[in-house]
């Protein structure tokens, strides 16, 4: 890969999925778009200290590939709410997951889920918009980002616009009935306000 010594440097340092997560959370500021989407690449998130989920993922995928992980994301579609993706990866066969998210149950899980449906019903009491309605509904296939490896994705300094775009396109499960659908109340007020400690906007 073309990283730079200092790019090096950093992504040595984050020698686990917990130190790659805690650099996202402590030194990367959540990015609000203000000027519209972004997307940048890993190279960028280490260069602005700023990113959105798929940007963290990205950049977390790339560290976690820097140290011999394939660099896998997985993307949650929602109802009336965006989308959320995460990396995620596997330890003793367990997957766990690196997020960044300006919603504070939205982040990292440690691996402990015997499978990526386990993984991805940890985050659906947590995902809900400013309505308090629950909105998560399916969790895709984990994507490989290797298959972007000619687009440079890791230090491109243009956005890989055909990361996002594929996973439009995958395969996605449902995770809810249509009749648990219907039945759903909104979060309490408690869980309203713990998760938006540190909501952007």
């Amino acid at each position: 890969m073309d990283w730079t010594p200092n790019e090096t440097r950093l992504l040595r340092s984050l020698r686990t999925p917990d130190e790659i997560q805690r650099f996202l959370d402590d030194d990367v500021d959540y990015n609000r778009e203000l000027r519209g989407p972004t997307l940048r690449s890993p190279r960028l998130v280490i260069r602005d200290r700023t990113a959105q989920c798929m940007e963290g993922a990205m950049f977390a995928a790339a560290a976690l590939s820097f140290h011999g992980h394939p660099p896998l994301i997985l993307d949650f579609e929602a109802r009336r709410d965006w989308d959320h993706v995460v990396a995620v990866y596997k330890v003793s066969g367990a997957w766990g997951a690196i997020g960044k998210s300006n919603y504070s149950g939205l982040g990292g899980r440690a691996p402990v889920y015997r499978t990526l449906r386990e993984l991805a019903m940890t985050y659906f009491e947590h995902y809900f918009n400013r309505r308090r309605e629950r909105t998560m509904r399916r969790y895709s296939r984990p994507v490989n980002l290797e298959r972007f490896d000619d687009l440079r994705w890791r230090t491109s300094a243009e956005p890989v616009w055909a990361i996002p775009e594929h996973l439009a396109k995958v395969y996605h499960h449902d995770l809810l009935t249509r009749r648990q659908e219907r039945s759903l109340t909104p979060v309490t007020r408690r869980l309203f306000t713990a998760g938006k400690v540190g909501l952007a906007g």
